[in-house]
């Protein structure tokens, strides 16, 4: 019969109406036939699986909603699953007809139930041969002592799920069994329905009711389709292998599903065939698409990528344009006071500076970080836009291909395998302990008090589960526990959606973790672990919490949106935080305070709303080569008592100071400053994130029967740490601060403070301010260059030490000094105002600078100074400049001018003075570190060039500069 000789249509109406076997059948007539056949897929097909009594919808639990991608071959992996309980006979040499169900013509099938053969299960247990059926029908099965499975059967319940209820406890001693379309529930004198210890077996579609079900190594267990509620529980006891699969979870009292010790050696004759099953499901599930269908993977395509960063791109030109130039910026104690007002209005009306008349300065030690690159474009410390695109998060089979432990984990399959559950309603989702192992792929866990709980050594791998609305943290690490959680949507957990603590080290890459009513990731108590290539927003805490003694890798992460910091490491937290990109998050990008000391390397800290790197009370840290822009306060906020390292950074286009370093906390921000806010929709008052934080995880520690005894086992040192150089002075060295709205360097500090190597360029304000410093504020070997004030002001009060520095074409005064200290060996070429101003009542030195102005006096002293002006060299500026290049008040008399060359233009000579700086050439010298780079990313600086100045930050004379000995 041809199949041509019907319309398509109607022949597959014809096949509508045969049942499965015959279905089959018509698919080994001809090819034809069997297009036709499996062209049924969403019409018969569905059909039958959907009418199946022992399946149940092929996305059950979880996405019940979804069609799978094909019915028919839902269908198959339904019949092939429930065969696996069958496949431990002997394997023979024969045909394919024996391949399944050897003993089919032996196998007998016993109905028990009022009225049939036997009326209890008991008795029809006694006479059932291997392999026999048992067909219950409707009704209440309960024995009131244990019943002992000592043959292979299958125990079928007839009707629907629900009509065959057992109140029996069952304990196998044989190889196999399977129950289908039964409910379980505990008899009176015990709460395990099922144990087994060495055979195995096979649940599918049943209920379990208020029940225990326990396997231990090396027994095995396959359930599917099954429901756990009532406070019903799966404890695993060192089993090899076990599959726990489209099973739903709710009401737990405890833990659903226990896994309790290291898998057993021996392995059953089921261990082979389930895990092949599991691989099959995998990769039908992957080729269909993620087991965790209808989540968002949250990952944005490049093309939204780089529409975002084009959106934030223009409201940043929008909100920082010229036009924000008059709306005007209040700023604390008037960082404009470097010069006045009348000087500044003289300084913008002046002429422009004849280059021919300028002394050649462009060869300065730093001149590289400001020419075009071999492309043309400009680098990051010369351009007046901030860099537009930041890298993005690498894939889970990116991070696999370069982690030989992640994809060591990936593999694994020992354990407990539980995919596609829902776990809902509970305390408890997964317990792990004692060294147990499982593999979680695409379940939801949700309303439960926490997700998973891995303690003790355990290891897990979780791929792409749902966490959600966990009333405690989503997933606890604890007790050196490890594994690999990837690709999971955790989200809208009361707690933190993952907290690591007592040495436990996960790897955790490329995750969604977001929308927390906390942390998104909170690290403490000796946690260590891997965070890369995640996606951490919109938490209303910190992204990542890092705090007493934790010491995590986090690489490579976008963290954003946040309420509070992206990033904040107290308490003594410490880790390795590289190349992430920290955006727009409402507070600091990262805050450091109370002892925290982290590695802070190669990040993107941009498009905050409060300041870009907060190093608060206590702070220590090493903060080197990262990019840090567009925050809509400072670039980096310092407290005294702190000692950070500021190493190679790039400090630019911050909408106030560029650093700031402050002696005491601003009492406008006070809150913000230390983490407090309060939301739009709190109706009270809310406690800072550090306090409430502290309070509430040592609560969650009394609630877990767990205390602080890891703080007298905490790690001595960490390899990660034995590179860093000790420090007794905060050090800011090699950075780039330009382009920011107010002062780059901004300094109101009691505590010492070394500023070198660094280019300060471009800023509007002031480059450097040092305001109120009682101890002394060392400048050596910067470049401070085309600033929109002054080069260098010290005020009143301070103390401060300028030298080897190059300051260049500043619109104010090159230095504006009216402190205490001294300024030696300096170049100040081409300031709009006086090249160095000094005034007040303080005791200042004035040694071997070279200075040329543009108008106005090289050096001017003002007042009562006690100043000591010698060996300078001084270079007339522009020819109509009428000021003296060396002008002393007259009421002066303590000032002492001694050996200063004066070197004017001549009236008679028309020709350009060839005047150069040589001897040495223009400051600060070449020999500065080389750490900057003028690529698009920042590089590392060298180690070698750390040791080679940390014996002078230590041990540095006291009586000069401690740098003395480098310059």
């Amino acid at each position: 019969m041809e199949v041509g000789s019907l319309p398509v249509e109607l022949w597959r109406v014809i096949l509508a109406y045969l049942p499965l076997a015959d279905l089959g059948r018509c698919c080994q007539v001809c090819r034809a036939w069997r297009e036709l056949v499996l062209s049924l897929d969403n019409t018969r097909w569905r059909q039958l699986c959907l009418c199946c009594p022992e399946f149940r919808h092929p996305n059950w639990p979880s996405k019940p909603h979804l069609e799978p991608p094909s019915w028919r071959e839902a269908l198959k992996q339904h019949a092939l699953a429930t065969r696996t309980w069958t496949q431990n006979e002997p394997e023979h040499q024969s045909t394919a007809c024996l391949l399944l169900f050897r003993r089919r013509k032996d196998r007998k099938v016993w109905h028990v139930g009022p009225g049939f053969e036997f009326e209890t299960l008991r008795g029809a247990l006694g006479v059932a041969g291997p392999y026999d059926r048992l067909v219950l029908h409707p009704g209440v099965y309960e024995e009131q002592a244990e019943v002992a499975l000592k043959v292979p059967v299958e125990m079928v319940g007839l009707g629907t799920l629900g009509q065959v209820t057992l109140l029996v406890c069952m304990e196998q001693q044989c190889p196999t069994a399977r129950f289908c379309n039964l409910v379980f529930m505990p008899p009176w004198f015990s709460t395990v329905v099922y144990k087994t210890s060495w055979g195995h077996v096979q649940l599918d579609n049943c209920n379990f009711e208020g029940a225990q079900l326990q396997v231990r190594g090396p027994g095995t267990c396959q359930a599917r389709f099954c429901s756990f509620s009532k406070g019903s529980s799966v404890h695993l006891l060192s089993v090899a292998f076990s599959l726990l699969d489209s099973c739903d979870f709710s009401g737990s009292d405890t833990a659903s599903v226990t896994v309790e010790g290291s898998p057993v050696s021996e392995k059953n004759w089921a261990c082979k065939y389930m895990a092949a099953l599991a691989r099959n499901l995998s990769s039908c599930g992957n080729n269909n698409s993620s087991p965790y269908r209808g989540i968002p993977t949250g990952r944005p395509s490049s093309d939204a990528t780089v529409k975002k960063e084009h959106a934030v791109w223009e409201d940043w030109k929008r909100e920082n344009g010229p036009e924000a130039d008059d709306q005007g910026t209040v700023i604390e104690d008037g960082w404009s006071d470097g010069e006045d007002g009348e000087n500044k209005e003289a300084g913008m009306t002046k002429n422009k500076f004849p280059p021919e008349y300028k002394i050649p300065c462009d060869n300065h030690g730093l001149a590289y970080l400001l020419q075009p690159r071999a492309d043309g474009s400009l680098p990051s410390a010369s351009s007046p836009n901030p860099p537009r695109t930041t890298p993005e998060p690498l894939t889970l089979q990116q991070e696999l291909e370069r982690d030989p432990d992640a994809q060591m984990f990936a593999s694994s399959t020992l354990g407990c395998l539980v995919r596609r559950c829902l776990f809902r309603d509970g305390k408890g989702g997964v317990h792990m302990s004692n060294y147990g192992q499982a593999r979680l792929e695409g379940n939801v866990f949700r309303c439960l008090n926490y997700a998973v709980r891995c303690i003790q050594n355990s290891i897990i791998v979780m791929l792409q589960n749902e966490v959600c609305e966990c009333r405690a943290s989503g997933v606890f690490m604890r007790l050196s526990a490890q594994g690999l959680i990837a690709e999971n949507d955790i989200h809208s957990n009361g707690e933190a959606g993952l907290d690591i603590r007592k040495g436990a080290n996960p790897i955790i890459v490329c995750n969604r973790i977001h929308s927390g009513f906390r942390s998104g990731v909170v690290v403490l108590g000796n946690g260590k672990g891997s965070l890369r290539s995640n996606q951490i927003y919109n938490n209303k805490e910190a992204g990542v919490y890092i705090l007493f003694s934790g010491n995590p890798v986090v690489c490579g992460n976008h963290i954003f949106q946040g309420q509070a910091a992206g990033i904040a490491v107290n308490e003594n937290g410490r880790g390795m935080v590289t190349e992430n990109v920290i955006k727009e998050n409402r507070w600091g990008g990262v805050d450091i305070r109370r002892g925290g000391d982290p590695i802070l390397r190669n990040n993107f800290i941009c498009h905050g709303y409060s300041d870009g790197i907060v190093v608060g009370e206590r702070g220590r840290g090493l903060i080197e080569g990262n990019h840090v822009y567009c925050n809509k306060s400072c670039g980096v906020w310092v407290m005294s008592s702190s000692l950070p390292q500021l190493l190679g950074n790039y400090i630019t286009h911050n909408w106030l100071y560029g650093v700031a370093v402050f002696c005491r906390k601003d009492p406008e921000n006070i809150e913000a400053r230390e983490g407090n806010w309060l939301a739009p929709d709190d109706s009270g008052d809310r406690r800072g994130v550090v306090e409430e934080d502290g309070r509430e995880e040592q609560e969650n520690l009394h609630e877990e029967g767990e205390l602080f005894a890891w703080e007298s086992d905490l790690d001595s040192e960490d390899e990660r740490h034995a590179a860093r150089r000790s420090i007794s002075v905060a050090l800011v060295e090699s950075n780039c601060v330009s382009f920011n709205g107010a002062v780059g360097l901004f300094i109101k500090t009691s505590e010492p403070l070394n500023i070198y190597a660094n280019l300060v360029n471009q800023n509007d304000g002031d480059g450097v301010s040092v305001l109120q410093s009682s101890h002394l504020t060392r400048l050596v070997a910067n470049c401070i260059v085309a600033n929109g004030r002054a080069g260098v002001t010290v005020k009143k009060d301070s103390r401060a030490e300028l030298r080897s520095n190059g300051v260049y074409e500043n619109k104010g005064h090159g230095i504006n000094f009216t402190g205490s200290g001294q300024m030696v060996e300096n170049d100040l070429v081409g300031n709009w105002n006086y090249g160095i101003q000094v005034s007040g009542s303080g005791d200042v030195k004035v040694l071997r600078n070279r200075i040329q102005p543009t108008l106005d006096s090289g050096i001017s002293v003002l007042g009562p100074v006690k100043a000591v002006v010698t060996d300078n060299q001084l270079f007339q500026g522009h020819p109509y400049g009428k000021k003296s290049l060396l002008y002393l008040d007259p009421g002066n008399e303590s000032c002492v001018l001694r050996n200063n060359s004066i070197s004017s233009h001549n009236s008679s000579c028309t020709s350009v003075p060839p005047w150069v700086l040589e001897n040495p050439p223009p400051r600060p010298p070449a020999s500065s570190p080389s750490g900057l780079s003028s690529s698009q990313y920042p590089s590392r600086l060298g180690i070698s060039m750390t040791n080679r100045i940390s014996a002078t930050v230590e041990s540095g004379c006291h009586s000069g500069s401690m740098f003395c000995s480098i310059l």
